[in-house]
């Protein structure tokens, strides 16, 4: 498989030569969390890098925004945790689930020995500007965003880069290591010819928004009851809702007619009937198709593979986010030194996926232990609200 890619790119590259050559020590595709961070660590160490997003802005869908205190404590380390949170977030530092059986407080972090006792709500497109603008206060980090990775460039066995085509045509970027950090459907991961190994959670997520009214309480919160689940998220604006629903459920709600869904949402908010009310058409609402994998192997000479295109989380937990930074910092860690000798050996790679597998899968088998018992019971279940 891996020698099928070689020839593709060999072949490709004979159809389309780069219109420049670039040179670079770490060249990082994706600029999601998980690159982002990267990006600025190996700047702030004085190492080349050149980041390349694919698409024009960091607007996306479906993209995360809880970070957990433990990322809030790196942005401290690098002394940027005061100017992250003057952006406009929210934050939750207790959780509180309204179930059959009553109120009931799944999450509490007061009690952590942090100086971030609570998860900040940060969208995430806002998260990634600043995080690439303090990336750009380093003349050694370079950002391109609309560059489309199309190409790996293999010889001998060993990525030592890619071809990209952006807004002005072709190009060639030679780099030292090469960083797939471009997110759960990595275009670079399927060039190297790395198959993840994938489960199907029970469950998928239509998520659409709400009005938010002056007087509203503050806190984001959760209801399960009468065979649904409900996530309620504030957004300072607005209310962000994700419905939980069984996996491939959407063509049934669909098929019934809005009117038949906004029904439900009644009977778990019946005193927000007049904002569910505004749900007038589909297209207000979003399907997240929720996936979990893992690669077994997250390297091969030169390349380097890491948060979602390595590991894509299931949302239980919204943990995503603090584990691709977790990611960045140990890939981080392991590797610059090694870039400021413009060498790296496979056994360096494998040493970033042996500090950060095992707490990958941890997470993952604990979400899908949730997943299977405690939400599809309620799935299942149909007792009402109290």
């Amino acid at each position: 498989m891996l020698g099928g890619t070689h020839m593709q790119n060999d072949l490709a590259t004979q159809t389309h030569q780069p219109e420049q050559t670039e040179q670079t020590t770490c060249c990082i595709v994706g600029s999601g969390p998980a690159g982002a961070v990267l990006a600025l660590l190996l700047a702030r160490q004085g190492i080349p890098v050149l980041l390349l997003e694919e698409h024009m802005d960091f607007d996306r869908d479906f993209r995360g925004d809880t970070i957990h205190p433990s990322v809030l404590e790196i942005m401290d380390q690098l002394g940027l945790a005061d100017r992250l949170l003057e952006i406009e977030h929210t934050r939750v530092d207790t959780l509180p689930v309204q179930t059959a059986e009553g109120i009931v407080t799944i999450a509490d972090f007061h009690r952590l020995k942090t100086r971030f006792p609570y998860i900040a709500l940060i969208p995430q497109v806002h998260f990634l500007e600043f995080v690439t603008s303090e990336a750009k206060r380093y003349a050694n980090f370079q950002l391109v965003m609309g560059a489309r990775v199309e190409k790996l460039i293999i010889e001998d066995g060993y990525v030592h880069g890619v071809h990209y085509r952006g807004r002005d045509g072709w190009h060639e970027v030679r780099a030292v290591l090469t960083v797939a950090a471009d997110g759960r459907f990595s275009r670079v991961r399927k060039l190297a010819g790395f198959e993840p190994i994938k489960t199907a959670p029970p469950m998928d997520v239509l998520w659409f928004r709400l009005p938010l009214k002056a007087g509203d309480a503050k806190e984001s919160a959760g209801r399960l009851a009468s065979g649904h689940i409900l996530v309620i998220l504030n957004r300072a604006d607005y209310w962000q809702i994700g419905y939980v629903i069984p996996k491939g459920g959407y063509q049934k709600i669909h098929a019934a007619g809005l009117e038949s869904l906004r029904k439900e949402l009644a009977e778990l908010l019946p005193e927000w009937v007049d904002r569910i009310a505004t749900l007038q058409e589909w297209k207000q609402i979003s399907v997240l198709s929720v996936e979990s994998s893992r690669l077994r192997r997250w390297y091969r000479p030169g390349l380097l593979l890491i948060g979602d295109a390595a590991h894509v989380m299931s949302p239980v937990g919204g943990v995503g986010i603090n584990y691709a930074v977790q990611d960045a910092v140990v890939t981080a860690n392991v590797l610059s030194d090694k870039l400021k000798a413009g060498q790296i050996r496979s056994g360096d790679l494998a040493e970033v996926q042996r500090k950060r597998e095992w707490p990958t899968r941890i997470i993952q088998g604990f979400q899908n232990m949730l997943q299977r018992t405690v939400l599809v019971n309620v799935l299942k279940s149909d007792k009402a609200l109290t």
